[in-house]
């Protein structure tokens, strides 16, 4: 008797940590990334002499964009990637790029942010801006400021309104 009992209990802790288990993994959530900023207009100046050009480059600023990155204990380690769509029209001379201008704020002692100090030139596709990580623990970084550049403007670009969407995505590495 007593050996049908143990196994009746086996049984029964079998169940009740698979139960477990399956409530913890259900309870994780994924990699998120949040975005606030304002529009970025950038003012191009008339030219008032034949012969001239548009300086070409202009900079937004330092904290135009603020990511906020969260990621859970499991993964450990984020790829934060931009692109752009353009909104609706974009001329392909006109060259946006981004970078991180801080680390923002963390309480993780033990993560780290490395790479996208350095503009990137943001195409149509992912590129990879900046990664994250940590040792064991769950990330998560707010006020991440992102500056971004506009090159490539010349009068030889025909006069219109563009416009273009950046966007952010983070997936786990």
């Amino acid at each position: 008797m007593k050996a049908n009992y143990t196994i009746y209990c086996g049984r029964y802790l079998f169940k009740i940590t698979f139960i477990l288990f399956l409530l913890f993994f259900c309870t994780i959530k994924a990699q998120t990334i949040s975005v606030t900023g304002t529009n970025w207009t950038v003012a191009i100046p008339t030219i008032t002499g034949a012969g001239s050009n548009y300086a070409g480059t202009y900079e937004s600023a330092t904290n135009q964009i603020l990511l906020k990155v969260d990621i859970p204990l499991l993964l450990s380690s984020g790829k934060v990637s931009v692109r752009y769509t353009p909104n609706p029209t974009w001329n392909s001379n006109l060259i946006l790029s981004a970078k991180r201008t801080g680390n923002g704020s963390t309480v993780c002692l033990v993560c780290t942010m490395t790479g996208g100090t350095a503009y990137q030139t943001v195409t149509l596709t992912d590129i990879e801006l900046f990664r994250v990580s940590a040792l064991a623990s769950v990330i998560s970084y707010s006020n991440i400021p992102i500056q971004l550049q506009l090159s490539g403007v010349s009068v030889t670009i025909p006069a219109a309104t563009y416009n273009s969407r950046i966007v952010f995505t983070i997936s786990a590495l």
